[in-house]
């Protein structure tokens, strides 16, 4: 019988060593794409970042510095910019083996009210930022994945139920879950794996669009089963571990990291 060898301390200590990943989303130190760039890079990874704009880039700059990874400007909506991004990633660490998507969007009147009153045009750019920008950023990235690569994104629990004031987001999570079973399904036979990362609520600068968003952290602090909230940092871990070799054998799920809150719904 063939031994599989010990982990060596590094592969123990820093399980990202050597792996190169592209993280998308980053707005400021409180965005779940900054947890996972802490993590991935503490944990050994080389990094590149994107950010929205030339305005959201006096706030990230200085993250993007403390991991010492290359920050690129990229608006999904924008054409040619997913392809610039993912070029710019490639040339500077030389390929692909895990990304991170952790982009959402849809307009503030469309998020704040009905679903059943929201526009055509409004459903469509929230679907198009929030969830057809990472089919695209998987095709882009496509011929620069390793051969054992992993696909990210984030959803949340609004997507299996109609969550008070998580209105237009909900469907279109919804949409983006079912994409990472296509995706998982077909590039599965590259060796590359997909992911929908589903956290509980948290103060990002994404959901302080949604109305009564702290009332809906208040409740899942009470009623979680840890009676707590999720950090950036547990997030991060999760991305961490599914790009790592411990998640090798995983593919096309829906992992929830909300301190259980899901589980008493």
């Amino acid at each position: 019988m063939r031994m599989n060898p010990s982990p060596t301390p590094d592969s123990v200590s820093l399980p990202l060593a050597g792996r190169r990943g592209l993280i998308l989303g980053v707005a400021n130190e409180h965005s779940i794409a900054w947890g996972c760039a802490q993590v991935a890079r503490a944990q050994g990874a080389s990094l590149v970042l994107s950010c929205l704009n030339e305005k959201a880039r006096s706030f990230v700059q200085p993250l993007a510095d403390a991991v010492q990874a290359p920050l690129v400007d990229c608006n999904v909506e924008t054409e040619g910019d997913l392809e610039r991004l993912v070029q710019a990633a490639v040339d500077h660490l030389g390929g692909l083996d895990f990304v991170i998507h952790s982009i959402a969007w849809a307009p503030l009147a469309e998020l704040r009210g009905r679903v059943i009153d929201s526009s055509a045009a409004g459903f469509a750019r929230a679907m198009t930022v929030s969830c057809h920008s990472f089919a695209a950023l998987a095709k882009a990235c496509e011929p620069h994945l390793s051969d054992d690569a992993a696909l990210m994104t984030m959803s949340y629990l609004g997507a299996d139920e109609a969550i008070p004031h998580y209105g237009l987001m909900g469907p279109v999570k919804a949409a983006l879950e079912s994409l990472v079973r296509y995706l998982a399904a077909e590039l599965g036979p590259q060796g590359v794996r997909v992911h929908a990362i589903s956290p509980g609520p948290m103060p990002t600068r994404a959901a302080s669009g949604l109305q009564d968003f702290e009332a809906l952290m208040a409740t899942a602090r009470a009623e979680a089963p840890l009676r707590r909230l999720v950090t950036l940092e547990e997030v991060g871990a999760l991305a961490a571990f599914l790009a790592g070799p411990g998640g090798r054998g995983m593919s096309g799920q829906t992992l929830f990291v909300d301190a259980g809150f899901h589980v008493v719904r």
